[in-house]
């Protein structure tokens, strides 16, 4: 089962986002985002839940709890991954 500190780096680099890019997003230092990817410190559950909202996907799903309906886009490249990405974001505004 993964966890919360997996699911949040593994998030981060299927959107193609650096460490920077998403502390950018979220509103806090690289630092941060470090600490939560390798497990050093949880993010608090106002962030737990920006960080939901910002991967449409559950709280559940990022705590380990909840399988996620995902697909691999190991071997892709940047350019497909996001390709796909905004298919997926064009589906969802629907």
């Amino acid at each position: 089962m993964a966890t919360l500190n997996k699911n949040i780096r593994d998030l981060r680099v299927d959107h193609g986002l650096s460490q920077v890019e998403l502390a950018g997003i979220m509103n806090v230092s690289k630092q941060c985002v470090s600490n939560w990817e390798n497990d050093n410190v949880l993010p608090s559950i106002d962030m737990l839940i920006k960080l939901a909202d910002y991967f449409r996907v559950s709280t559940d799903m990022l705590l380990g709890r909840a399988e996620n309906d995902t697909i691999s886009a190991a071997g892709l490249s940047p350019e497909e991954k996001a390709h796909i990405c905004m298919l997926i974001n064009d589906i969802c505004k629907k």
